[in-house]
């Protein structure tokens, strides 16, 4: 049903508070999918610097309480606020964030400023996009169990129901992701709100109690804790880093969202609530060095904790949804550029193109996150992995972050240096931290990490191998139109349809159907698709049609553009087509599609290693349909194999 145009526009008067609503809509939004990861670590990060069973524990006192919770304070934000918020989201490539989206910024500038140098950081990004897929694995496993052992405080005999609740949560979890983060950001916006004004009232009351605490604002402490007690204060960093868990995140998110509001959101509720919370525990602990059991929930009243618990678990949930739509993000970048195959992305919003759906991924997740909960069983035991992943990738997106600062934005050698190496080097204390841990889990994020960037780099090293293989194979288009003309082949009725790439090279499907059947169709449409970053494209953009240089042969290359939200539907496209530009007209009740299908073959020539070949055949099965992704009809789609050898 469609809805009638207002007779007249709003008045000036009223244009204002419509703007106001709609960016208000947004950050709720952005506050219900991408703060959920860094707004619940102050349930689970102070609990485990003071942990007991740590390998590294750190003595209760009051100097080390004041020192912990000020190096929490000013890792937050340097690290969140600095970092990424102020600096790192500055950084975008058309409207999307993250460790690929810096990756293609420094890949358009490394022809000018060395290949070399731009092919290492490249390196360097693609490590710290699988170390977020082992992030994306990761925190919801931890999240969702430090939420559910909040049961404990209220009733220590329901600890055996804690691994199944969790597993039953996740699952839900992964199966809502479909309806889109738009729906999902709507339904959790306004418990996020919630949780922060919650946490952060607590954390208030807990402050009130004990306001010395508030000395931790001061440096000195930070730094004094460092220096007087560097022993202690080492191992520390390896659980105070969870306190920035969620800051890839929030920048791998941007193109949901869009940095305004993400930038809003952070600075106006999720920073100051998170910091309250942290401050209370403290003053907790302060009062009663006991409370290190579970300083979170105790914060609360006695009549309180139970509704905690319940919003914790769904806070933590909502934190779930921000390292996997960041997730599907990274691995939609890492298509586009060549590192993944094509996957099917189901887009799920009309106003930003960054607001995507990516089933293979999220099964995937699925299965890792459930693998994660049952094998270790407590957020205590994933704590260990959890501060590798993050650190590892917030590093690397530092320095990836400062060499665009330099070469795209040509910004001075001094200012870079004077930011980049106070920055990296607190990030680098955090990474030499976490790997103290590594006998203790913190091997799984490396590993997770080591898996995937070898999967990337081979696809990517395969595809340019497949690819250089391919031209040689297709040749020149204009060579090959020429050729038909001087000996030309026999011609049937009907039109043909080729899918191509572009119109440099001659489709192999059509190159087959000359040289072996020696025949070629009356019509013959050679068509490439465009995906544009709109939500649809309007009519009269759609088609652009060339006679490739003759307008008598019945040969027309078509480029076809489609919008981010719609399906590229080719027979319609092709009913499009003018009969006065097309040289005839386009029988659409006789037209054939083909597609040219390339199956892989390990081949002696030494392109790579044995074992990567198999790797890189393995993973072209998962590309998604040609035929069902541009809507091709079965009856009448016709493909024709060929192989090529890796």
């Amino acid at each position: 049903m469609s809805v009638p145009e207002p007779s007249t526009p709003p008045s000036p008067a009223m244009q204002p508070t419509v703007r106001d609503t709609a960016r208000l809509a947004v950050v709720v939004g952005a506050l219900g999918v991408v703060f959920g990861d860094i707004g619940t670590s102050p349930i689970y990060t102070i609990q485990t610097v003071f942990n007991p069973a740590d390998p590294h524990p750190v003595p209760v006192s009051d100097e080390n309480v004041f020192g912990v919770v000020s190096l929490i304070f000013w890792s937050v934000t340097i690290i969140v606020t600095v970092t990424y918020v102020l600096l790192a989201m500055r950084a975008h490539n058309d409207g999307e964030g993250g460790i690929m989206a810096l990756i293609t910024l420094l890949r358009r500038s490394g022809a000018r400023r060395g290949r070399r140098i731009a092919g290492v950081l490249a390196g360097l990004g693609i490590f710290g996009a699988a170390l977020f897929f082992g992030d994306s694995m990761i925190t919801p496993a931890i999240s969702v169990l430090s939420a559910v052992e909040g049961i404990r405080v209220v009733e220590p005999a329901l600890d055996p129901f804690i691994v199944p609740i969790a597993a039953v949560i996740i699952l839900l979890l992964f199966l809502v992701q479909r309806r889109g983060t738009a729906a999902v950001g709507r339904l959790f916006g306004p418990v996020m709100i919630l949780w922060f004004v919650v946490i952060g009232s607590f954390g208030a009351a807990g402050i009130a109690q004990h306001p010395d605490i508030l000395k931790a604002l001061s440096p000195t402490y930070a730094l004094g804790f460092l220096a007087g007690h560097f022993g202690i204060a080492f191992y520390a960093l390896a659980a105070i880093v969870l306190a920035v868990t969620g800051a890839e995140a929030l920048y791998a998110d941007m193109g949901h969202f869009g940095r305004r509001a993400i930038s809003r959101g952070w600075l106006g509720l999720v920073f100051p609530a998170c910091l309250l919370s942290h401050f209370g525990q403290g003053a907790l602990i302060l009062a009663d060095p006991a409370n290190i059991s579970s300083p979170f929930f105790l914060l609360a009243p006695g009549w309180g904790r139970v509704p905690l618990v319940l919003l914790a678990t769904a806070a933590t949930v909502i934190a779930s949804q921000a390292v996997i739509t960041g997730a599907y993000s990274v691995a939609s970048q890492a298509a586009q550029l060549g590192y993944l195959p094509r996957l099917r992305i189901t887009h799920t919003s009309e106003s930003t193109v960054g607001q995507i759906y990516v089933p293979w991924i999220n099964w995937l997740l699925l299965v890792s996150v459930l693998t994660l909960i049952f094998a270790f069983r407590s957020s205590t035991a994933l704590a260990y992995a959890y501060g590798m992943a993050v650190t590892g990738t917030i590093t690397i997106t530092t320095l990836m972050f400062f060499f665009v600062a330099r070469w795209r934005w040509n910004a001075p050698l001094w200012l870079v240096a004077v930011g980049a190496v106070p920055l990296l080097l607190v990030d680098l204390l955090f990474v030499g931290a976490n790997l103290t841990k590594l006998m203790h889990g913190a091997w799984l994020p490396l590993l997770i990490g080591v898996t995937a960037f070898t999967i990337m780099t081979t696809w990517q090293r395969g595809r340019q191998i497949v690819s250089a293989e391919r031209v040689e194979r297709e040749g020149s288009l204009h060579d090959f139109v020429e050729a038909l003309r001087d000996n030309p082949p026999i011609t049937v009725p009907g039109t043909a349809v080729f899918l191509n790439r572009g119109k440099q090279t001659a489709p192999l499907a059509m190159r087959a159907n000359v040289e072996h059947n020696h025949v070629r169709h009356e019509e013959v449409v050679i068509m490439s698709i465009e995906t544009e970053p709109v939500p649809r494209v309007p009519a009269e953009r759609r088609i652009m049609v060339d006679d490739l240089g003759y307008s008598d042969d019945g040969i027309i290359h078509v480029r076809v553009r489609f919008g981010y939200l719609e399906t590229p539907d080719v027979p319609a496209a092709l009913a499009m087509i003018d009969p006065a530009v097309a040289e005839r007209q386009l029988r659409m009740d006789e037209v054939s599609y083909f597609l040219s299908k390339i199956e892989l073959r390990r081949g002696p020539a030494p392109t790579m290693a044995v074992w990567r070949k198999r790797l890189f055949i393995a993973t072209s099965h998962l590309t998604a349909d040609a035929a069902e992704h541009f809507a091709l009809p079965r009856e009448r789609t016709v493909i024709m194999g060929s192989h090529i050898e890796v």
